[in-house]
């Protein structure tokens, strides 16, 4: 398997969106906004090989079209805007127990693991499913909206701690997002989806 590289979308076209193009450097931050309905999660399920689609992904000099789906995904992770629970507690749907500091960083405690899941705000899971993601350290992220459900102090807060590990971990990251305030503090680059063009905006 490759040990990771630049994230790179070649001519990809799911729904009304095609040839679509772009390139994430390694520890690089990429929004993407758009109007409802206008296809940008469908295109990260395309980019985490969810959804059939035209055109290429590469992660490096590994390809998607030559990757088993499910080794590929465990690479290029995707956290959906909603996230599946399918255990009874949150400590089941971690295949690594998550540090104490990763914890208290998004401000749970160690009996936070045996929390019944059905106790879990929405907030709450959203949060925990990124700690989940990123507990498996994949090599690249493909993040849906990840701070919707979080109030301004908290949404910050996570942002800090995503930013900091995306970028010290070297992980290529797109990143779904409506807030131009949000995509100025992560991104270093925004696309914004237009009709059925993707299109790069002025650097943020």
């Amino acid at each position: 398997m490759s040990k990771g590289g630049p994230l790179r979308l070649e001519r990809v076209g799911i729904g009304d969106l095609f040839e679509v193009g772009l390139s994430l450097d390694l520890g690089e931050i990429g929004c993407i906004s758009g109007a409802s309905g206008s296809g940008k999660s469908r295109l990260l399920r395309a980019v985490a090989d969810l959804e059939p689609h035209a055109g290429e992904v590469w992660l490096g000099e590994q390809a998607q079209s030559l990757t088993p789906g499910h080794a590929w995904r465990r690479q290029v992770m995707l956290v959906p805007a909603e996230s599946h629970w399918w255990e009874e507690t949150v400590g089941q749907h971690f295949a690594k127990r998550p540090a104490d500091e990763e914890l208290r960083a998004l401000s749970f405690t160690t009996d936070t693991l045996e929390w019944q899941v059905s106790r879990l705000s929405t907030g709450e899971k959203q949060r925990l499913s990124l700690l989940r993601a990123v507990s498996l350290e994949p090599r690249a992220l493909l993040l849906d909206e990840p701070t919707a459900n979080l109030d301004d102090a908290t949404s910050e807060r996570v942002e800090a701690w995503l930013v900091e590990r995306i970028r010290s971990r070297g992980w290529p990251t797109l990143w779904v997002a409506h807030d131009r305030k949000q995509i100025a503090r992560v991104a270093r680059r925004h696309w914004r989806i237009a009709s059925d063009r993707l299109e790069e905006l002025e650097s943020v």
